[in-house]
């Protein structure tokens, strides 16, 4: 008798465990998803086309609009400085969140590519509001780093912080935080690489400059440069270039 009632807590427990790990992946952040917007869907096909074009690219850098924001004014002069040599493709599209990426990455064109590294930063448009929380925000992170992996194994992945947002200290900052410090986890200290470059945006007293972020989420030509300076060692470490 005793055994049996021990066992039906068991499996109580091993159903209730599955339920919760079923609800917890049954959520927007990791649910791969186009967007209906033609200009999202035109920037998409650019980009493909760029890896069609690009067939011997060292280096991918995904995101959504700060990363697309290499393209603007200033930062594409410290973009080609940096990373023209080495083939780079741009894969930002602005407004995007970790489903979106996911969508993008499950179709496009990878299999002719073969690059070395991609750098990696991604769900801060995810974290408006009550969108997500911050574990699936985390969850959805992962499973890009899961699908680069399994779509290029051979390429190390760079993945950083998201950058910390609004002027002063905020809940959201707070909310990134916590992100940042899961996403931490996914540093195996061989395919996987996580930096965390925030801090370089800050001042003493913990405040966002606008002259670093002019709306205090993009970058300005200035934060351009401290980003491609702040990940420049590691990077150049990881497409194996001599020093």
């Amino acid at each position: 008798m005793k055994i049996s009632i021990l066992r039906h807590i068991v499996v109580c427990v091993l159903a209730t465990t599955s339920l919760l790990h079923a609800q917890s992946a049954n959520h927007s952040a990791v649910k791969p998803a186009p967007r209906p917007e033609k200009n999202w869907q035109d920037r998409a096909k650019l980009l493909d086309q760029r890896l069609k074009d690009t067939p011997d690219t060292e280096l991918l850098f995904i995101g959504d609009s700060i990363t697309e924001g290499w393209e603007g004014k200033g930062a594409k002069e410290i973009w080609a400085k940096n990373y023209d040599r080495r083939k780079a493709v741009n894969l930002g599209i602005g407004g995007d969140r970790t489903q979106h990426v996911l969508w993008r990455l499950t179709n496009a064109p990878l299999d002719g590519v073969k690059p070395k590294a991609a750098v990696v930063m991604i769900g801060t448009n995810n974290s408006n509001a009550e969108d997500n929380t911050p574990g699936q925000i985390a969850e959805g992170v992962t499973a890009i780093v899961r699908k680069l992996r399994e779509r290029l194994p051979d390429m190390k992945i760079l993945l950083l912080a998201i950058f910390p947002r609004g002027e002063n200290f905020n809940a959201q900052r707070g909310k990134l935080a916590q992100i940042n410090q899961v996403l931490a986890k996914l540093d195996d200290g061989k395919n996987v690489l996580f930096l965390d470059i925030g801090h370089h945006f800050l001042n003493s007293d913990g405040i966002l400059p606008a002259e670093i972020m002019p709306d205090y989420l993009h970058l300005s030509a200035k934060g351009y440069e401290m980003w491609a300076d702040a990940i420049e060692p590691r990077l150049s470490e990881l497409l194996g270039e001599k020093k």
